[in-house]
């Protein structure tokens, strides 16, 4: 048993004893920024949780205890609550994934185990839960990955039957809780998620990776006879029943919808819209629902708005007589960072963030033993999830408040545009490279706000990233939406990422199981033996509005890609795709098949090799495609690998392609209307002063205005400044509700060519056997993207560059929300 600290326990303790926040709270504009643009402003304060991703919780009929499953990164297991006491325990597990309940009698817990393919019994005491068994979904082989992985969890109405939806294996299993024993097993929809009983005993599975509702009814002898499926919307997952059964409630997380079915006819009696005002159908991401006791009103749980939405329900919609006259969403109440479960107690709602707090400055990360995780300030493990108690909302003048503090803190009304018009651009190239911070990289910039105990790659190693900064501008106050790759390819190409991606990357890249399903694939092996036509066109991690080249195709305009989402082609040789494909559709159609995706041995100077090789081939026919998406991955590095590139070779060859296409491109007739955005993915693989989301930005075009752009800005903000120059309209809320960058032009353009400079660092340079770090980076499989532990590999990375005698500096600089007063609020 793991005890909380003694604060955050006096503060739990306080909050399920039943106290309230106080109305004093400050305004967005005093508090920290969230990397999404966001700010938070909870409307009562929170109590840490033992780890982050809180995807179930479990109460005792009476109210008085409560079971939260944590599927975080650094710890998953179940922390468990008492309310009359106040009293919260933690129980480790090796692995976790969104399924608890309680048994009817209250006394016995069932919790996943997700890569385990277990589903753990406890005995729940007074003060602890007890392992007493578990039932065994699959044998369990050390160091492999589950092949079922248990989610959501049900039992039946007389706790002698449980349910187990089996996440990757498509189907639900059904057990004998007395003696533990598999009874069967029937398929369902793709992903299945959250497991319900009915009032009759039917037993309802949502397919998260579908757009239905399995419906089976239970025989005698345990076993399942398939009745129906019910269309549920896109991607269900989150479903909560009404009292007498009567309605079934779906969340549809991608599209801000929550789909109202009568399970008895199939009906759809209602979809309740949850997007916010004047926003896109894409962005609020409802995750989790709870009903009043009298059922009249939902609440919702709106992962991406921080916030928990109140909907007053028509008496048709709820079932109960006596509802409004219409279906309304009535308000908001303003929470913690990335709420995903909610719970009621009594006439209060229990309310679980997944992220809880703002992000902060990492300017020891990677260093050395530190292991404690306290410590820790690798952008996954800063994550802690959070609970409040805050009283059921109900419509009235106090909601009609707190749905304004909502509206303020997303910032939901859009700022006026610019008086000057942007500049006569008619080509965006998009260039996205992998994981770096801004102090890494150019942290030595006079110009900038830098850290230069924290470089990694000075000016001798990246002399292009340098000199283009300094010509085309230098944005210190740029931040990456993502923490990982995971969802950094998801932020960088659809301005959001799907509640599928945020609640498995944890999981995945704490070596918990699970394919790296996030850049157009899923349950694939990552290997270039995928034949065309294997991946699915509509996958679980997908946004419902789709990506950048969606917006493109929706247009009408042209497009090319080179490497983004992509997945090799079989050749003849076992080592070497012989060409790529696009991962989707459209993106397959406009794809370079000679332009590589993610792969360490081979050199961005290839990557440039093909894209200059094209652009030469549009000079020709007079004619370049308006949009372009490169992919320049190599500033990644392998770490300390023996007899591969050292960090500085791999990240001098990163620069030198950047630098060969910009010199290409400055040299042709299309440079005068263009422009180039280049970012980073996340900057997960490093340390910054300021924030671990802080990474650098260029925006290259002879319109761009140099100097020093002090603008708080994050990709979505540089995705609405494309789609503005492009006018290709907009994916998400995060985007339509963005800050394009409108005021950074110039009014004549500098048509100078660029000439690319050379690193002093050789690109042959490589990391001698025995050298620092060698050893550790031979346990790391860098085959693809962040498949290792990316901890790790920042340690090994900071010991490879600085060596291991050289000590990590603190943070000596002025923080994010000084810079966000100092910038007028931005």
């Amino acid at each position: 048993m793991n005890r909380s600290s003694i604060r955050s326990s006096l503060v739990l303790a306080a909050l399920l004893l039943g106290c309230r926040a106080s109305d004093d709270q400050p305004s967005p504009a005093d508090r920290e920024r969230l990397p999404t643009g966001r700010y938070l402003d909870p409307v009562a304060p929170s109590a840490s949780l033992a780890s982050s991703f809180p995807l179930g919780v479990a109460r005792s009929s009476d109210g008085s205890r409560v079971a939260i499953l944590l599927s975080g990164y650094q710890k998953q297991g179940v922390q468990l609550l008492d309310r009359a006491t106040g009293r919260t325990s933690f129980v480790e597990q090796p692995a976790a994934f969104v399924g608890v309940a309680l048994s009817p009698n209250g006394r016995t817990l069932w919790a996943s185990g997700s890569n385990e393919d277990l589903v753990y019994r406890y005995e729940w005491g007074a003060d602890s839960a007890i392992l007493r068994d578990s039932l065994i979904l699959a044998p369990h082989v050390p160091h492999l990955d589950g092949k079922r992985y248990p989610a959501g969890i049900a039992l039946s109405r007389d706790g002698r039957w449980v349910y187990v939806a089996e996440n990757l294996a498509d189907s639900v299993a059904v057990f004998e809780a007395a003696s533990a024993r598999l009874v069967g097993r029937w398929a369902t929809g793709r992903y299945p998620y959250a497991v319900l009983v009915g009032a009759s005993g039917e037993v309802y599975v949502s397919a998260w990776g579908g757009s239905s509702v399995a419906v089976f009814d239970p025989l005698t002898d345990g076993t399942l006879r398939p009745r129906r499926a019910l269309a549920a919307g896109r991607h269900p997952s989150a479903m909560l029943l009404s009292a007498d059964g009567s309605r079934l409630f779906v969340a549809s997380s991608s599209t801000d919808r929550v789909t109202v079915l009568d399970p008895r006819s199939g009906e759809t009696i209602a979809q309740l819209v949850d997007t916010p005002p004047g926003g896109p159908g894409e962005g609020s991401t409802p995750d989790a629902l709870a009903l009043s006791a009298d059922g009249r009103w939902l609440y919702v749980a709106e992962a991406d708005n921080n916030a928990v939405a109140t909907f007053a329900l028509s008496a048709r919609t709820s079932g109960v007589a006596g509802g409004t006259a219409r279906d309304s969403l009535v308000g908001r109440v303003p929470v913690d960072w990335y709420p995903t479960a909610l719970a009621t107690v009594g006439d209060s709602l229990l309310v679980l963030a997944a992220k809880g707090s703002p992000p902060r400055a990492n300017p020891g990360l990677g260093t050395p033993g530190k292991r404690n995780h306290l410590e820790s300030m690798y952008t996954l493990d800063q994550l802690r999830g959070t609970m409040l108690m805050i009283p059921q909302p109900r419509a009235g003048r106090a909601l009609d408040a707190l749905s304004a503090r909502v509206a303020a803190a997303n910032r939901w009304t859009p700022r006026p545009r610019a008086k000057r018009s942007y500049p006569p651009i008619e080509h965006v190239v998009y260039i996205i490279k992998e994981n770096r911070t801004y102090d890494q990289v150019l942290g030595d910039l006079p110009l900038g706000d830098g850290d230069t105990s924290l470089v990694f790659f000075p000016r001798a190693v990246s002399p292009n990233h340098h000199a283009l900064a300094e010509r085309f501008g230098v944005y210190d106050r740029f931040f990456v939406n993502a923490e990982v790759s995971a969802d950094g390819h998801n932020w960088s190409m659809a301005a959001y990422a799907t509640d599928y991606v945020e609640q498995t990357l944890e999981s995945n890249y704490s070596g918990r199981g699970r394919t790296y399903d996030y850049e157009g694939t899923n349950r694939e092996d990552e290997d270039w033996a995928r034949v065309a036509g294997s991946v699915p066109e509509d996958d679980a991690a997908e946004p419902a509005n789709g990506y950048l080249w969606n917006l493109a195709e929706r247009k009408g305009i042209t497009f090319r890609n080179y490497g983004e989402f992509v997945v090799g082609v079989k050749g003849d040789r076992n080592d070497m795709p012989a060409s790529y494909r696009g991962a989707k559709p459209f993106l397959a159609k406009n794809t370079n098949p000679n332009a590589p995706g993610f792969d360490m041995h081979i050199r961005d100077q290839v990557r440039a090799d093909v894209w200059i090789a094209e652009l030469q081939e549009y000079v020709k026919r007079g004619s370049m495609p308006a949009l372009e998406i490169l992919r320049l991955p190599n500033d990644h590095t392998e770490g300390a690998s023996a007899g591969r590139p050292t960090p500085r070779a791999h990240m001098a060859d990163n620069d030198l392609a950047l630098g060969r296409v910009i010199e290409a491109l400055s040299k042709t007739p299309f440079w005068r209307s263009t422009a180039v955005f280049v970012l980073e993915d996340d900057a997960q693989d490093g340390p910054d002063h300021v924030d671990s989301h802080r990474s650098p930005l260029l925006v290259i075009s002879p319109w761009a205005r140099g100097g020093v752009h002090h603008r708080w800005t994050n990709t979505t903000d540089a995705i609405a400044t494309m789609a503005e120059l492009l006018k290709l309209g907009t994916l998400s809320q995060f985007d339509h509700f963005g800050e394009p960058l409108r005021d950074i032009w110039r009014e004549k353009p500098d048509v100078r060519p660029y000439r690319a400079l050379t690193p002093s660092i050789s690109l042959d340079e490589k990391t001698p056997r025995g050298a620092p770090g060698t050893g550790a980076s031979a346990t790391l499989d860098l085959r693809y993207e962040d498949r290792i532990n990316d901890d790790l590999f920042n340690r090994i990375l900071w010991v490879a560059v600085k060596g291991p005698g050289v000590p990590y500096p603190g943070s000596r600089r002025a923080s994010a929300p000084d810079w966000t007063r100092a910038d007028g609020g931005r």
